[in-house]
């Protein structure tokens, strides 16, 4: 995985975390850190808007996937979200370039 790669997942994970649980609170403070050293990166832009192609240049253009810092804060997010459980996620994907389709009723 390169630099880029982990910060992206990173991201992803730490977004799609919830609150409640001790494990998920863990997560969730790791997650705000380590977002909050990508956007002061990023000159402050948001990088929730962003498309994850657009995401993905800002982040190489800014140097991110070679900053040890942001880098060990993302791997310390991944670690940590092993530890969180999808329980009461409505809908989980893992991996790249995946479709899914959600009915709820």
């Amino acid at each position: 995985m390169t630099g880029v790669e982990v910060v992206l997942a990173a991201l992803a994970a730490g977004a799609g975390a919830g609150s409640g649980d001790v494990a998920k609170a863990a997560m969730m403070d790791a997650y705000t850190g380590f977002r909050d050293l990508v956007k002061r990166r990023l000159g402050g832009r948001s990088i929730e808007a962003a498309s994850p192609e657009v995401l993905r240049g800002e982040l190489i253009a800014a140097g991110v996937d070679r900053d040890e810092q942001i880098l060990a804060a993302a791997h310390q997010v991944l670690a940590l979200s092993r530890n969180v459980y999808v329980q009461d996620a409505k809908g989980v994907q893992i991996g790249d370039h995946n479709t899914q389709h959600n009915t709820f009723g």
